[in-house]
């Protein structure tokens, strides 16, 4: 079957008269960045094959001919400018035009030469940021083009081995610190199944089909993005093709897509994605209890009203059913199912982007909402048959309008800048749910809560003129009418720091310093006790100090090799009243978290040096070495000692790697090894009580033995094959993906399961206690994955 669609493929694109191509023409435009007017006779040539080049002329146009296809950047030099180097492109039959943004450089007057650095880091944040190109989204082993798994190549990353999640852990910090944001506008999650008041799911929200590159910041965050406390993901999708509408079908690793890109008149282009998924396929032939299905959409629209006015209108959207598989037998099966709900979300983003270009000022004004809407459902031993089972029934639907205005100002060596938020955030929860506790079995609440917060920002960059010092400043203030205490916006300034010196041509130094602050979920500000009272009003800000400090060398912009220390030091933190953890060191399961009693008294800590290792070799290698050694610990206030938290994993290792071989073919590797996990021992007499059991269907832990034992380490490695046919009329791409090829196994602790049998059913009903059995834990198997691409 799958030969013949192949060769259906195959023929599709070659049609009866066609041949192969073995090159193509690179076309573009060169302009420049604040008047967008053409820049005329720049020198444009393929980065790593200079001899392959062309000048713009009059009209900033170029075309370079006979350029082989694959993955290229274009350099990019002009008189009066600084050089400039383009993110990845694929070069194929459908490949648009190529525009390039030049930047005006005072203090060059003379002839130059094309010595851009692949290796590029904003003036705004030149240490703890990097940029991730193409190749890397497309070819990365392992990560079958999900960026959240593609982000684990690099310092600081750690990944989960359990549960085949997206879990987004940086620097000892939990999947709730992260912020994303696409084309600028903020995008609450970008995981399918979001585990709501945190983040992660099985798979990516976002189609790697419309990413150009992403910025990740893991530290000196920059001023205009809010809420963040261990990582920033800045994606920059690419813009429609003006000359022709192409699109592109994906059989990946779990689903099937759809994209297209295009132009409508000469002033508007488009791009857009659909995605259905068949993961619940594969998650039944791996035997797993859940079912996950979902489809998905992305569209991006650009208008350019005026040669300074463009608009931007952008989309992403996803519906998520996950389904138990209760034909799935086994104890690990029975397991599983006596506590994951049905889980049903629906989410979406909308925004449009106003750009005015006014000489050596940018203003940018933008308005978005985001809508989430999330259901869980529960019943003991999945029997649905009498409400009397019902142990949970949740809806909570999150939504946030964001009205934001900046402007820019390029003032020679220095760039100012400036802006305002202004949002309004509504969260409705109605939940049914059946607790163990003394006092009740039964929480029924519903909340309705609405708030508005402001946010106000500013910073500025310098460059010397000989580009050896960087140095960037930027100040941020946040509040909301949640509590008096969040309306104080001064209480929430979050000042920030950060520069880079070079020491001579190889070596540099770099260091940052910011307080950053996130606003807890809305799981815990909406949160009612049995009374119908908010009993989070006394919720504040979370805050982080952080600093970093690093060095690198470079040898000829191919080889970096750098160091980098990182303190975090947290404040202000939720903290369970119920089982003291602290409110980020949960989050790495289905459902929700935050819909409990807290108080903001826990403190915290993460410390480590990361040590990375990039060499690349345009059109041949890429390689990645990274190496973090770090703790993460948390403490219930300040007069108690420091215990390891939910991600203190102390050790993250990931070596990956692509090579180019002849022919359009390309091999890849990656060995990814992880520090056994802290985790908390079962309380086994209050697990065994039938009313407790019935209530939750899993046990409970012993949190006064909070993350006393710890699990072993785990490695894994990943291959990866890809091979390209190039047509005139289309390509065509084929690629295996194996991960985990040698099977490694982790190691879980037990788990304590209830047997069903009363073993005194004599007793009070409150005394009754199941006889309870003990189940062997391991996880990892290898997991293989056949991709095909058509792009016509």
């Amino acid at each position: 079957m799958l030969k013949r669609i192949v060769v259906l493929l195959l023929v599709l694109c070659t049609g009866p008269l066609a041949l192969a191509a073995e090159t193509y023409p690179v076309r573009g435009r060169v302009i420049d960045r604040l008047t967008r007017r053409p820049v005329a006779y720049a020198a444009v040539v393929i980065a790593g094959q200079e001899h392959l080049g062309a000048p713009t002329d009059s009209a900033g146009r170029f075309v370079i001919e006979h350029v082989r296809p694959g993955i290229h950047r274009l350099a990019v030099s002009s008189l009066g400018y600084k050089s400039a180097l383009t993110p990845e492109f694929i070069l194929t039959a459908a490949t648009p035009p190529v525009e390039i943004e030049l930047e005006e450089d005072p203090g060059r007057i003379e002839a130059v030469t094309v010595a851009p650095s692949p290796f590029r880091r904003p003036a705004e944040s030149p240490v703890s940021m990097k940029i991730i190109g193409l190749r890397e989204i497309e070819k990365s082993p392992g990560s079958n083009r999900d960026i959240s798994r593609i982000v684990r190549s690099y310092p600081g990353v750690s990944f989960s081995p359990i549960g085949y999640r997206n879990d987004l852990i940086v620097r000892g910090g939990g999947p709730s610190e992260n912020r994303f944001f696409m084309d600028g506008i903020e995008i609450p999650n970008i995981n399918h199944f979001a585990t709501q008041g945190a983040s992660g799911g099985p798979v990516s929200l976002v189609n790697a089909d419309l990413v150009r590159e992403i910025g990740f910041y893991t530290g000196a965050f920059p001023a205009d993005r809010a809420g963040a406390l261990s990582s920033v993901l800045d994606f920059r999708l690419r813009d429609g093709n003006p000359d022709r509408q192409t699109f592109k079908a994906t059989l990946g690793a779990s689903e099937v897509s759809l994209s297209g890109s295009g132009h409508i008149g000469e002033r508007t282009t488009w791009i857009f994605s659909l995605r259905r998924s068949y993961l619940q396929l594969m998650f039944k032939l791996l035997g797993l209890p859940f079912l996950p299905d979902y489809y998905d959409g992305q569209f991006k629209i650009k208008t350019r009203l005026s040669e300074h006015d463009e608009l931007t209108v952008l989309g992403l959207a996803g519906i998520d059913d996950m389904r138990l598989n209760t034909d799935e037998k086994g104890e690990d099966a029975e397991y599983l199912l006596s506590y994951l709900p049905r889980l049903k979300q629906e989410t979406f983003t909308v925004g449009a982007s106003y750009r005015h270009y006014a000489g050596r000022h940018v203003q940018t004004l933008s308005l978005s909402h985001n809508y989430l809407n999330n259901r869980n459902i529960k019943y003991l031993d999945n029997d649905s048959s009498t409400e009397e089972n019902l142990r949970l029934r949740m809806r909570a639907v999150e939504q946030k309008t964001t009205l934001r205005g900046e402007n820019r100002s390029y003032l020679g060596r220095w760039t100012v800048r400036a802006g305002a938020e202004l949002s309004y955030q509504h969260y409705t929860n109605s939940t049914r749910q059946r607790l163990y506790s003394r006092e009740a079995l039964l929480t029924d609440y519903r909340t309705r809560l609405g708030t508005i917060g402001w946010g106000l920002f500013a910073g500025a960059d310098y460059a010397s003129t000989d580009k050896r010092l960087t140095v960037s400043a930027g100040l941020r203030t946040d509040g909301c009418d949640y509590s008096a205490r969040m309306r104080r916006f001064w209480r929430q300034l979050s000042p920030r720091v950060s520069a880079s010196y070079a020491l001579d041509a190889s070596w540099s130094v770099s260091g940052s310093a910011g307080l950053y602050y996130q606003l807890p979920p809305f799981t815990a500000l909406g949160f009612k006790d049995t009374t119908g009272a908010l009993v989070n009003r006394d919720l504040d800000y979370l805050r982080v100090v952080q600093t970093s400090a690093g060095i690198d060398w470079r040898w000829r912009d191919r080889l970096i090799v750098s160091m980098e220390g990182f303190y975090k030091a947290y404040g202000r933190i939720p903290r369970s009243v119920a089982d003291g953890v602290p409110l980020t060191c949960k989050g790495d399961d289905y459902g929700s978290v935050g819909g409990e009693e807290l108080v903001p008294t826990a403190r915290g800590r993460a410390y480590g040096v990361e040590w990375m290792v990039r060499w690349q070799v345009p059109g041949r290698v890429n390689l990645v070495g990274a190496f973090t050694l770090f703790k993460s610990e948390y403490r219930s206030d300040s007069g108690t000692s420091y215990l390891p938290s939910a991600w203190d994993n102390r050790y993250v290792l990931n070596l990956s790697g692509t090579w180019d071989l002849p022919r359009a073919w390309s091999v890849g590797a990656k060995l990814s090894a992880i520090g056994g996990v802290p985790y908390t021992p079962y309380d086994e007499e209050k697990s065994s009580l039938r009313e407790a059991w019935d209530a939750a269907g899993r046990p409970y832990y012993d949190y006064a033995r909070y993350n006393s034992e710890r699990l072993g380490g785990f490695a894994q490695l990943d291959l990866r094959v890809d091979k390209t046919f190039y047509f005139r009329r289309c390509m065509l791409g084929i690629y295996v993906d194996l991960q985990n090829v040698t099977g490694s196994k982790l190691r879980q602790a037990d788990v304590l399961l209830s047997t069903g049998v009363v073993e005194n059913p004599e007793a009070p009903a409150a005394e009754q206690r199941y006889r309870m059995k003990r189940i062997r834990q391991e996880s990892g198997t290898l997991i293989p994955t056949l991709g095909l691409t058509v792009e016509f």
